[in-house]
């Protein structure tokens, strides 16, 4: 990406304004966390970024700063006290970090009279310049809010896996969100490189239960790990047991019975950026017009569920396991094909 370009593209999404401070945080390796390559080029990223918006704040009378911390190890792992309370103090913040730190950012973004907003970038690379980036993001909004429209009128959704496999998810009671690539005012909190609309599924929740019953999403849930297939079988919206009979089945089941709340449904979002490709990175992978479904905590995108993680898994076309098909029930009864052979209908969004 050209140096002009990439000053448009902040200017597009950020609007940086005179009198702001921005604050860049960068998360780096320390104790059995060891460096990689791709890491350490997004550190040295995350320093262009920097210098091109400290030129900007120079020119437009905003301060930019950056500040580092020890990596959490895990994605959406609370990150430092400490640090938030910068990201407190700022009015533009931009994670440009190993491990996500979406959950700790976006609910100090969205809180009621908030003078923050920003950006999370976990596991970001250089490329995407001249992908995901590279979006026309007046397209990419227009398509979050029509998806966005679609799943606050859809009540569950219907999915079948290349596998074979199937899972219902419980759409009631939850409200949906778009992360359109606006970051421009105070409040706004998004994933960067941006495009997807979301929902949380219906976990009921203790105070839910009256009125609403049990969660009916159940199926199952098939996964790619380091290249073993393992399948997730789901029951009230809950991951209830591991099947398969590797090591990589095993690592999982003592994964999710160390803390239950991992278990959680947390998750279905559609990916709506036209640039995006799939290459095994979640934060562009996610983008691509297709499924994503992430599991663990959902109270920062509206659930109800606090965990000590959040892991997205993504079906788009030319991901290892693809959702062949997605299928919205409506509130009226009627039906919405919004995938089809792996592949959002960007023609439904017009």
């Amino acid at each position: 990406m050209k140096p002009e370009e990439r000053i448009k593209l902040f200017k597009d999404v950020f609007e940086p304004k005179s009198g702001e401070k921005v604050l860049f945080l960068i998360d780096i390796p320390h104790g059995n966390l060891k460096d990689n390559k791709k890491w350490a080029e997004r550190r040295e990223m995350a320093k262009e970024w920097y210098q091109t918006f400290k030129k900007m704040g120079d020119e437009t009378g905003f301060l930019v700063r950056m500040m580092e911390f020890n990596a959490t190890g895990m994605h959406n792992k609370p990150i430092p006290e400490e640090v938030l309370e910068t990201v407190r103090k700022s009015n533009l913040v931009l994670a440009m970090t190993e491990f996500s730190v979406t959950s700790s950012i976006l609910p100090i973004c969205r809180a009621e009279g908030s003078i923050i907003r920003g950006a999370s970038m976990p596991s970001v690379e250089r490329r995407m310049e001249n992908t995901a980036f590279k979006a026309n993001y007046k397209d990419v909004k227009k398509y979050a809010l029509a998806i966005e429209k679609m799943l606050n009128k859809a009540v569950s959704a219907e999915v079948l896996f290349s596998t074979g496999d199937s899972l219902h998810i419980d759409l009631r009671n939850r409200v949906a969100h778009a992360d359109t690539g606006d970051c421009s005012e105070k409040g706004h909190g998004i994933n960067f490189p941006s495009g997807e609309s979301y929902k949380t599924p219906y976990e009921a929740a203790s105070d839910e239960l009256d009125e609403f019953g049990e969660s009916k999403t159940e199926g199952v849930l098939p996964v790619i790990i380091d290249g073993e297939l393992v399948k997730y079988v789901i029951k009230n919206n809950k991951i209830v047991d591991v099947v398969g009979d590797d090591e990589k089945a095993e690592k999982m089941r003592g994964f999710f019975a160390e803390n239950d709340t991992r278990r959680n449904i947390a998750e279905l979002g559609i990916g709506c950026n036209p640039k995006a490709v799939v290459t095994g990175n979640i934060l562009e992978d996610e983008k691509v017009g297709g499924l994503h479904i992430a599991y663990g905590m959902s109270s920062h995108l509206g659930g109800k569920v606090k965990s000590d993680m959040h892991q997205d898994i993504c079906y788009p076309k030319e991901s290892p396991v693809e959702a062949k098909t997605l299928t919205l029930i409506n509130k009226d009864g009627t039906k919405t094909e919004l995938i089809q052979n792996a592949m959002l209908r960007y023609e439904l969004l017009k």
